[in-house]
């Protein structure tokens, strides 16, 4: 992993965690990510809670040693591989009552590939990633503003991936990229974790709701994958906005019996905001921020109008889900930018009604 393939400056090896709890009080996401063609290793985590929006991001010079997954006072351990690992932010003594934590992620479900990931800005392959996916528990604690969240199995949830390859990095001069940008994008990857069963979703749709990403598919320990066909999902937006408030996802059984599986939004954290992610104005994965840069605050979420970018980037909704009389949780991942005609908006600024 030290010399790449390829010497395209988008090249990246990155993976993200969620934790959070069932009762919708804190989502917790993480990640690491390296850039070897640009020489960056960056990482990052924020935790929702209420209307704040905890954020630690740091970024280095990436060094030759792959194995040495950490950066600042973040820290991924691989205690064994596909199995578990140990997150850590270590605390700021400057500011007792900021973010930190240590964790201990445990995969309950074998790792599931994720179909190819391609996409061409004009004639050009702007992105090709390979990602898998994985659902579990996990135990710990968290700390941030002053309260201390108790991370205990089945109380609390775990999803991950990792991913790999080539993924637009900011300061790429567009040149005539600007006169192929897509009409519209509309993006669903759901991890849902139930007792027995790990169940993952993921659509990417153009502006007419053409397909070019499709997953549906059960996961049971010791058993064959079972495919669940061509996922259709009903989102209930909120007025004036696209924050998905619930959903109804219909899947299809290897009989053809129709499959519904109920979605209720507990926590959201748009990935714009702290998180690193486009369009986010104030960091971005991959950009060289200089030697041993750490970045620290807390943002407020309570005026949706004091983070406009937010609405223009994905985000991750920690969200209960019901399944043939099952209880289960898990990451609503969404995001719909531009035109979108099987969800009835017309443009960018077009809204739910």
């Amino acid at each position: 992993m030290k010399h790449h393939v390829s010497g395209d400056r988008n090249a990246y090896d990155r993976c993200i965690f969620h934790a959070f709890d069932h009762a919708g009080r804190a989502l917790l996401v993480a990640g690491l990510g390296v850039y070897p063609n640009t020489g960056v290793i960056d990482a990052y985590a924020t935790l929702r809670t209420g209307d704040r929006l905890h954020a630690v991001r740091a970024s280095d010079a990436l060094g030759d040693d792959r194995m040495r997954l950490e950066v600042g006072p973040l820290r991924v351990t691989v205690d064994e591989p596909l199995r578990r690992f140990t997150l850590s932010c270590a605390a700021d003594p400057a500011d007792p009552d900021g973010l930190s934590f240590d964790l201990t992620w445990t995969g309950d479900f074998p790792a599931l590939w994720e179909p190819h990931h391609l996409q061409r800005t004009g004639g050009r392959l702007t992105l090709e990633g390979r990602r898998f996916v994985q659902a579990g528990r996990c135990t710990g604690a968290i700390t941030a503003g002053g309260e201390r969240f108790e991370v205990t199995a089945g109380e609390w949830t775990g999803t991950r991936d990792r991913s790999w390859g080539v993924r637009p990095i900011p300061g790429e001069e567009p040149g005539r990229a600007a006169e192929s940008r897509p009409e519209g994008f509309h993006w669903l990857w759901i991890p849902m974790r139930f007792d027995d069963r790990f169940v993952m979703v993921v659509v990417q749709e153009d502006a007419d709701g053409y397909r070019t990403l499709n997953q549906a598919q059960l996961v049971r320990e010791g058993r064959r994958d079972v495919q669940l066909g061509w996922p259709r999902t009903e989102i209930a937006y909120r007025p004036g906005t696209r924050h998905p408030e619930s959903a109804v996802v219909h899947l299809t059984d290897p009989t053809g019996k129709p499959l519904e599986i109920g979605v209720e939004v507990l926590v959201s954290s748009p990935l714009a905001v702290g998180a690193g992610y486009p369009p986010a104005g104030d960091w971005q994965h991959g950009t060289w921020q200089g030697r041993d840069w750490t970045d620290r605050r807390v943002y407020d979420l309570s005026d949706p109008a004091a983070h406009p970018l937010a609405g223009y980037g994905v985000t991750d909704h920690s969200a209960r889900f019901t399944l043939d009389g099952r209880t289960g949780h898990g990451i609503f991942e969404h995001g719909s930018f531009g035109r979108h005609d099987p969800s009835g908006f017309a443009g960018p600024t077009s809204t739910a009604r």
